[in-house]
């Protein structure tokens, strides 16, 4: 039997899908349209999906006082138990039941029997009742959806405890209804009346529930706690008590699901989902599903920003690694997030600085894996052995290796021989005895300064003026040596394995690469890859990195480009030219061997990356590894699949990804991280903290500010705010003090919960300064009138955000003085400050944006001038906004919308010049809570297509890149969105544009306005080449403009690198 799954949008889009095992990917079986009901007021609880125990009917609530049933039938006229059933049309039943917290379909006691529902409600008397009505369906036909009615009430109950919040229909053979409060559990055998309640031990909310069978169920509360819920039936079949047990804690679950032989799925939105085994013991947790939902702060710790790289247009969110504030309460945590290939260290050998090269061997015929790692550093070499079991033994000596030099190459050779080359010779050893079989030296006075071999063939530089190729199945026996006097000195030669009878050397005066014969060095083909001191090529590589393709040839350039080129096996043509910026320094290849002879390559520079294939596509993806100087394949017998890895400090085994995944860090605290900034100069984030607990069956909650270490987040200090005061904001940021210097300060905006405070004083701004031993100490304080919802600085003042008020403070004697105010329309919610321009932009919770401008006191105004000199007039419930460009603002609200705001500074009137226009507007379908906006520098000449400007963190537990598109890529980009939406079905046929428009309640639109979704266009890359040949025709002169289908998959490719 094959399951389908039925699934409802916010959109009110609703669809069937099942799994195809032929093709792996989820079917849409049937979709339904717009099921919105303009006249009906949304659901104020939340909307319910109920499927009828005897598989007729399907419910769902999604309106106040309407229940929508949806008939289930089988397909042809024989009916076979088992058999999928499809969803007839829809119809409204409407009940007076309004406030609805729990509905449930009751189990039938007998065939034919007419479908019941209960519905937990609350009635305009705030009174908790529970209803019991009967289904009465009249099937269509010829067109008419037919009709449902849920009149007739059975029996209700209005005195059921003001806690009560879920139903638990019981089949057979009790047949009956358990109601879920926060003080007791009712079973309901009767509706009009047996009922039996039993207090609990311990009040608590419940949030979810799983049945087991007819007499058990899985109980979740608000706390992480789960609890067996068991029956006792009588000989009757009647229900003669209940026994409540706690198995265990988890995350806060959303959701329970049993799985079978006490096993349970806990689906958590605020927290790990979680596998449980359910044993006499208790719980225990078997799998965690890392979650970083709901995200309510977030900072980014490191942009891998390219100090004195001037002008490039690269960037890979790969290098970005952002802290989030996730969680809720107990589920609360810290989570390093940081998108790219993962490395897992296995060992670290020891205190080894600054190795040059490493190389793994196998010490003899007779072994099955590499055993030998060899360690090269400027003046010496050294040797480790490793055993099955993974111990590690230096050694003082190795078969006739030169120890006492740097080693270049290292490798096994066929026939039982092993190769080395130092700067003074080239040795083949005998693996077997250790011996000497044959050697080869420079001239005199000449060292060797790069080389590179094969099975067959060994390449060497001859003090960078004399290249020379040697026989390795003759005993080192020289096939040709040739000076390049037009070329100028040799910066980095490489034979490819397997050979193709050439070699590849790159140059340093002409920047040239030359592909030579290797028997003869004869120059086969000659290209120029760079134009001024700094574009030589410094390392080279040729791998095949997809099946069924040619192989490519890598060339590192010493500014951090990549050149490759598609390399033809059989002439030695080089096409398909690209260039990608991996980083400011010059970066060293090596290959990682794959199945099928296929590789990888790990690329070293600052920003480590792995180069791999995927999809029928070269991907270049950021290496989790920060300080990766040389590695090189080490696939031992303690360590299968390991790489050796060099640091500036240390040499290690780790395991590397073979594609890049989403890595997260948690570190669980217990309590909800509200609030985060972090300080690059300290390593440290100063954090606003919510813990709550229990004392004597009443929740307290308490707030800190703590400031925790970036490494292991290990908390150094910490600050405990008042009872009842919560944190609602904080910062870092340069201040202004007493002495006129800026001074590095964290500042905590508050707010107090009880009605029952002092009406004047209602939160504090505090001013925090960390001591040379890394301890808070409170600078000042400052009570103010209204909650402190956000903060920022500028010109080395703070700017606080207040309930309808934004003012900026400065410090005077230890004070916070009030400099200057601005009144907003309703209450701001977000601000963030754009210190060039002197610019706040406000959000306000109905009102949408508005920007302000800060003029600093002057000889001629004395006094400081805060003005709005920019606004947006349309309603719109925001939540965060930035700065993202010239004038312009990036504006998210409570719906799930996005709008790119840009000021009209040319227009005609001053009305006009403060106008904030809608530039840009899309449905991103999840709320924002946080917006950090970031500069990424860029090359005038050469703009890239799209410049990342920010990171928007959702609710829902989403990161997104935002980024503003170059005007000369704008029509591109547009077109090839609309030219690649048909062709992509979605899950549901739920169209792009309808899924994407904008949608308030105020209004809604047809499609997204001048936005791209960069998901969408990059499933172009998807496509098979005929259809992104049609999506290239689509395009028009647009497409051929641009270079055609080859230069459209290359921009897409690019795009893709940016996160």
């Amino acid at each position: 039997m094959i399951d389908h799954l039925f699934v409802g949008t916010d959109h009110y889009m609703y669809f069937t899908v099942s799994w195809d095992p032929d093709t792996r990917h989820l079917r849409t079986e049937q979709s339904y349209q717009d099921q919105a009901d303009k006249t009906s007021r949304d659901s104020q609880t939340e909307d319910r999906c109920l499927v009828d125990p005897a598989g007729k009917y399907m419910a769902l609530l999604l309106y106040d006082g309407i229940v929508t049933i949806v008939p289930l039938s089988q397909k042809g006229r024989r009916k076979v138990l088992g058999d999928v059933k499809t969803l007839g049309d829809p119809v409204p039943a409407r009940i007076s039941d309004l406030f609805v917290r729990s509905a449930a379909f009751l189990y039938p006691q007998s065939d034919g029997e007419a479908a019941k529902m209960a519905f937990l409600y609350e009635d305009n008397h705030q009174k908790v009742c529970l209803s019991v009505r009967q289904l009465e369906y009249t099937a269509g036909g010829s067109g008419d959806p037919g009709s449902a009615d849920l009149e007739n009430v059975l029996g209700s109950r209005s005195d059921l405890e003001l806690g009560a919040s879920h139903l638990l229909p019981v089949s057979g053979p009790a047949y009956g209804l358990i109601v879920l409060g926060e003080t007791a559990i009712i079973y309901v055998h009767n509706i009009d009346g047996a009922i039996m309640s039993k207090d609990l031990a311990e009040a608590t909310q419940y949030v979810a529930w799983t049945a087991i069978d007819n007499q058990r169920w899985l109980l979740a509360d608000e706390y992480g706690k789960l609890y067996l819920l068991m029956l006792f039936i009588g000989d009757r079949d009647e229900v003669t008590g209940w026994k409540l047990d706690i198995v265990g804690e988890t995350s806060r679950a959303s959701v329970l699901v049993y799985l079978d032989e006490g096993l349970v799925f806990v689906g958590s939105h605020q927290g790990d989902s979680q596998v449980v085994k359910i044993q006499e013991h208790g719980a225990e947790v078997l799998q965690s599903i890392y979650n970083i939902a709901p995200i309510l702060d977030f900072a980014i710790m490191d942009m891998g920003n390219r100090s004195g790289e001037g002008s490039t247009n690269e960037y890979s969110s790969g290098q970005a690694r952002i802290v989030t504030g996730s969680g809720a309460f107990q589920d609360g945590s810290l989570r390093s997030i940081r998108s790219g290939v993962g490395l897992e260290d296995q060992g670290v050998l020891g205190d080894m600085n600054h190795a040059t090269e490493l190389f793994s061997l196998q010490s003899s015929e007779a072994s099955t894996a590499v055993d030998i790692l060899v360690v090269s550093f400027v003046g010496e070499t050294r040797i480790f052995r490793f055993q099955p079991d993974g111990e590690v033994e230096e050694q003082t000596e190795f078969k006739s290796f030169s120890l006492s030099e740097a080693t270049l190459n290292a490798t096994n050779l066929p026939g039982c021989r092993l190769l080395q080359v130092t700067g003074t010779t080239a040795r083949l050893i005998d693996s077997e005895n250790g011996m000497v079989m044959s050697e080869w030296y420079p001239p005199s006075g000449q060292t060797i300064t790069a080389a590179s071999a094969s099975d067959q063939s060994l390449a060497v530089s001859v003090s960078g003026l004399e290249a020379v190729t040697l026989d390795l199945r003759n005993e080192l026996r020289i096939l040709s040596r040739r000076h390049f006097p037009e070329e100028g000195q040799i910066a980095c030669i490489h034979v490819p394995h397997p050979a193709l009878g050439i070699c590849i050397a790159g140059f340093w005066q002409s920047a040239a690469v030359a592909i030579l014969k290797l028997d003869t060095l004869e120059t086969v083909h000659k290209i120029f890859v760079g134009d001024d001191a700094v574009s030589v090529p410094r390392s080279i590589l040729v791998a095949r990195i997809l099946k069924e393709q040619k192989p490519i040839l890598f060339i590192a350039m010493a500014n951090g480009e990549v050149v490759t080129y598609s390399l033809n096996p059989s002439n030695f043509n080089l096409t398909s030219k690209k260039i990608i910026v991996l980083g400011t320094e010059q970066v060293s290849f090596k290959a990682l061997t794959k199945s099928g002879g296929l590789h990888n390559v790990f690329a070293t520079c600052e920003h480590p990356s792995l180069i791999y294939g995927f999809e029928g596509r070269i991907v270049y993806s950021a290496v989790t590894a920060e300080k990766a100087s040389c590695i090189c394949s080490f696939d031992s017998e303690a360590y299968p699949g390991a790489i050796a890895i060099a640091t500036p400090e240390d040499v290690r085994i780790a395991l590397v990804d073979t594609e890049r995944t989403t890595h997260v860090q948690p570190l669980l605290l217990g309590k909800t991280v509200r609030r985060i900034a972090y300080s690059t100069k300290l390593k440290a984030f100063g954090i606003g903290t919510i813990h709550r607990s229990i004392r004597q069956s009443t929740e307290v909650v308490r707030s800190h500010f703590k400031i925790v270490d970036e490494v292991m987040f290990k908390e150094l200090d910490s600050y405990e705010l008042n009872e009842e005061e919560l944190v609602e904001s904080v910062m870092r940021a340069d201040i202004r003090e007493d002495d006129g210097k800026l001074l590095e300060r964290f500042v905590v905006g508050t707010a107090y919960l009880d009605d029952d405070h002092d009406e004047s004083i209602r939160g504090r701004i505090i001013v925090f300064a960390v001591t040379t031993e890394r301890t808070l100490k409170a600078i000042t304080e400052l009570p103010v009138k209204g909650a402190c919802r956000a903060l920022g600085a500028i010109n080395g003042n703070i700017v606080a955000a207040l309930v309808k008020t934004v003012v900026i403070y400065s410090i005077e004697n230890s004070r916070l003085i009030k400099q200057a105010t601005y009144r907003t329309s309703t209450a701001p919610i977000s601000l963030q400050v754009h210190p060039p321009t002197s610019q706040i932009a406000i959000a306000d919770l109905m009102k949408s944006a508005s920007i302000l401008t800060y003029t600093p006191p002057s000889a001629s105004s004395p006094n400081p001038i805060l003005v709005e000199t920019g606004r947006h007039s349309q309603t719109a419930w925001s939540t965060a906004v930035a700065h993202v460009g010239e004038d312009t603002w990036l504006e998210s609200d409570a719906e799930g919308n996005l709008m790119v705001l840009k000021q009209n500074l040319a227009g005609v009137t001053d009305m006009d010049k403060r106008r904030l226009e809608i530039e840009c507007e899309l449905n991103l379908g999840e709320m924002v809570n946080r917006i950090r906006s970031f500069t990424v520098d860029t090359d005038p000449k050469n703009p890239a297509a799209v410049t990342p400007k920010a990171f928007m963190a959702t609710v829902e537990g989403s990161i997104y890149l935002f980024g503003l598109i170059t005007p000369a890529y704008m029509d591109l980009l547009m077109r090839l969105q609309a030219a690649v939406a048909p062709l992509v079905v979605s899950l549901g046929n739920v169209p792009f544009n309808k899924y994407r428009a904008y949608r308030s309640q105020v209004r809604e639109a047809e499609e997204p306005w001048r936005f791209v979704d960069g998901e969408l266009v990059e499933a172009f890359l998807d496509l098979q080449e005929g259809l992104q040949e049609e999506v290239v025709g689509a395009l028009g002169d647009v497409g051929e403009n641009v270079g055609g289908i080859e230069r459209v998959r290359e921009l897409v490719e690019g795009l893709r690198r940016l996160h």
